[in-house]
């Protein structure tokens, strides 16, 4: 999955809106007024942080290099998934749309 790609998906997910309130580098994806995802089209390799259990994005940063604590962000709360390839589409779907659900609540 490439980053347009992940842009695409937090764009069709029910109320979701993009935002740039940290200048236009960053691109935030927002429900309800609160993040759910942020990206940095201009970083390289791309990434994209987002919202997790606490639990499950341990068990995540160990399986996968590509997952890690999540760049300025509380990383008890957050992982940036690096979207090199290693990481399954499927899977990062499924984060997305896990970070949205938590958010959403």
């Amino acid at each position: 999955m490439d980053l347009p790609d992940v842009i695409e998906h937090c764009l069709k997910l029910p109320g979701s809106e993009e935002t740039t309130p940290f200048g236009p580098e960053a691109l935030v994806y927002k429900v309800g007024g609160k993040v759910f995802a942020i990206t940095v089209p201009e970083k390289f390799p791309p990434s994209v942080n987002l919202k997790c259990d606490p639990d499950r994005s341990l068990e995540l940063r160990d399986q996968y290099e590509a997952i890690i604590p999540g760049f300025h962000m509380n990383k008890k709360h957050w992982n940036t998934v690096v979207l090199d390839g290693s990481v399954p589409s499927k899977l990062i779907r499924e984060l997305i749309d896990h970070s949205y659900a938590l958010v959403k609540k």
